[in-house]
């Protein structure tokens, strides 16, 4: 009896499987954030691991080096710098230092691993809303960090997204409770873009494609737009790309195409895949089960899986998806006794090549985090070629200016082969060495310049000691504060200034009669 060709669909991930990590290799005692968000909670990358914890009087986030296990003192030093819960936090893609936080004080804050050296500017106030961005020592935390190095100004509402742009350095994505999207160079405290009228109702996903040129977002109304953050434009536009009212998730895939996750209209959970040229019909799309949990997507770029956490399940699904018919091809399920409140996902630079592992899981229970590894069986110990296709490098293909110029690259690649150990960068060396903030009078240069020798032996103390350096006196420390607000004060000031000037040309353009 002969067996008809095509029965079995040949893939080499078809036999993936996910192990959890033994107990001495978790994390205990992490007093995992209850708040109602429907994100993630975690990010990591090959460096670190961050999480969003419970924190009275304000929000913080746990960073710990990704390798640590065992109990997790509850004197451990977190970043608590926001004045409300942490809603969503995100690793630069392009320096595993960076990180950005939103809060539902309506900031978004950003921790550099250099110092930012300040430059005067022409105040001029206006009330609004921040994001920020922190800094994070080599090894870790080693007192409490409560100032961010840059504070990002623009939303009126509680930020809840943010999404680093895959190529373009420093460049960075805030959505918020206001409807509207922001675009930032995160190195200047500059916002570049903001789309305030796209989003008639709450955004709840935002994602960038492969080489940064356009982001697809899902909605309250249930549309999926396709926007070009550059120009302001709305692409695309496909309605009720599912008919249930939970909230859903879209997210690009390399090829172009669209995956989204979402509710049928009876509450059934379903992912569909769309093509980006004709949304008029998905190309596949499946239902999953019946439950409230919200369907979060990971996505692995190079060997073109999706991974499906609901937040509250107790599985991760794990899907293939191809050229071929039914085009998201179901491969197996991770199930486990307890429920999960988040993930954080490794990046591709960090798993472990050597025991054919192709992705890593943090699952955040509700004092636990705990490691599950997706591995795919094989005999031989050299090196798989075939799992591990040359994955996207901390090197940024773009500066920021050259983005907003118009320009668009796809990352660079990096090779796996033998582990991936990060190069020195020439090119974030360089931004380093720059004044952080670009737009300044003209005539502050020079004032900038003398500064800058006096500068250069505490900066380099700094940087050894991992950024916490003990002031003898309480002077550098008042004046440490004082320069910290001034800094945060003049972000914000940058930013409503390029707002009034958008405004004042819109309003003579409309008194010279062009619109």
């Amino acid at each position: 009896m002969s067996f008809r060709r095509g029965v079995v669909r040949q893939s080499k991930f078809r036999h993936v499987f996910a192990q959890a990590w033994k107990a001495e290799h978790c994390l205990d005692d992490v007093r995992v954030s209850r708040v109602t968000w429907d994100g993630p909670l975690s990010a990591v990358n090959p460096k670190f691991m961050a999480v969003i914890v419970e924190a009275g009087g304000g929000g913080a986030f746990l960073v710990v080096p990704v390798g640590k296990s065992g109990r997790i003192d509850q004197s451990h030093p977190t970043v608590c710098g926001h004045a409300a819960p942490v809603l969503d936090i995100q690793w630069s893609p392009h320096d595993d230092n960076i990180v950005a936080s939103a809060s539902e004080d309506c900031t978004v804050k950003v921790r550099l691993d250099w110092p930012v050296p300040l430059e005067p500017l022409a105040f001029r106030f206006v009330a609004s809303a921040f994001v920020q961005v922190w800094q994070i020592p080599d090894g870790g935390l080693t007192a409490p960090m409560t100032e961010a190095v840059v504070t990002l100004e623009g939303h009126s509402k509680r930020v809840g997204i943010l999404a680093w742009h895959p190529t373009a350095f420093n460049i960075l994505l805030t959505a918020g409770c206001d409807n509207a999207i922001a675009v930032w160079n995160a190195g200047t405290g500059e916002l570049l873009y903001q789309l305030a009228d796209a989003h008639p109702d709450l955004i709840y996903s935002v994602s960038w494609n492969k080489n940064g040129s356009a982001v697809c977002t899902v909605c309250k109304d249930k549309a999926l737009r396709v926007i070009d953050p550059r120009r302001g434009v709305v692409l695309k536009v496909r309605e009720k790309v599912h008919d249930g009212t939970r909230p859903m998730r879209a997210v690009f895939l390399s090829n172009g195409n669209i995956l989204t996750t979402g509710f049928s209209r009876m509450s059934d959970r379903q992912v569909a895949l769309w093509d980006t040229k004709d949304l008029s019909e998905p190309m596949a799309i499946q239902e999953m089960d019946t439950s409230n949990g919200v369907l979060l997507p990971f996505y692995d770029p190079d060997t073109n899986m999706v991974y499906l956490l609901g937040k509250g399940d107790c599985t991760i699904r794990y899907f293939e998806v191809t050229d071929e018919s039914p085009y998201v091809h179901f491969l197996s399920l991770y199930s486990s006794k307890e429920p999960q409140r988040g993930a954080g996902f490794l990046s591709k630079r960090g798993v472990d090549v050597n025991k054919c592992e192709i992705a890593r899981f943090y699952k955040l229970h509700e004092r636990k985090v705990e490691p599950i590894s997706m591995t795919v069986p094989r005999k031989s110990d050299l090196f798989q070629g075939d799992l591990y296709p040359d994955t996207a490098g901390l090197e940024p293909a773009l500066p920021a200016d050259e983005w907003i110029a118009g320009r668009d690259a796809p990352p660079l690649l990096v090779s796996l082969s033998g582990g991936y150990a990060a190069p020195p960068s020439k090119h974030r060396d360089a931004v380093r060495s720059k004044p952080a903030l670009a737009s300044q009078d003209s005539a502050s240069a020079p004032a900038a310049a003398a500064k800058e020798p006096e500068d250069e032996e505490p900066r380099a103390v700094a940087r050894e000691t991992g950024g916490n350096v003990e002031r003898p006196k309480r002077e550098d420390d008042i004046l440490n504060e004082l320069l910290s607000e001034m800094k945060a004060l003049r972000a914000v000031v940058l930013a409503q200034s390029r707002r009034i000037e958008l405004l004042e040309r819109q309003l003579a353009r409309i008194e010279d009669g062009d619109v």
